[in-house]
């Protein structure tokens, strides 16, 4: 479902449990959907890759000093996530934690603060362990700054 967004329309995850997340989310400001079973939870706004569309999908994050902090896991899948995919081809995001919504540039971790980040990911969400244990993939960790 698109939402327009200065303009420009906003696609939210083809995936129908994320897309109706998303929208309780944006329709109040994180009260409803800023947490998922407990977790916190943001939304990131993409570009797609190939479409260009601007693309939303809700996710768990942690907190770095003033970063923002997420995990690329897709569920332990052997594939990398469209939304990781399309932040490598393009970094600037947009992300909404709540009422807050401010534009971000997002890279991968670094190979030597990844182990870090990685240990901070598992403390917020101990599931990514298992995640990782089902994929032969390193599930990336990324880090936004705001811009």
């Amino acid at each position: 479902m698109a939402q327009a967004e200065r303009g420009e329309a906003v696609v939210d995850s083809p995936v129908d449990w994320v897309a109706d997340h998303v929208r309780r989310y944006v329709a109040t400001d994180g009260a409803d959907g800023g947490t998922f079973h407990g977790y916190d939870a943001l939304l990131v706004t993409t570009r797609g890759r190939r479409s260009g569309q601007l693309r939303r999908t809700a996710l768990i994050y942690g907190r770095d000093d003033d970063r923002v902090v997420l995990v690329a896991s897709n569920g332990g899948s052997a594939t990398h996530p469209a939304w990781y995919l399309n932040l490598v081809a393009d970094p600037e995001v947009k992300i909404q934690i709540g009422a807050e919504r401010f534009r971000g540039r997002a890279r991968t971790a670094s190979t030597q603060e990844r182990p870090r980040l990685w240990e901070l990911m598992t403390n917020v969400f101990p599931t990514y362990a298992k995640y990782q244990r089902d994929t032969d993939r390193e599930i990336p960790v990324v880090v936004v700054e705001r811009a």
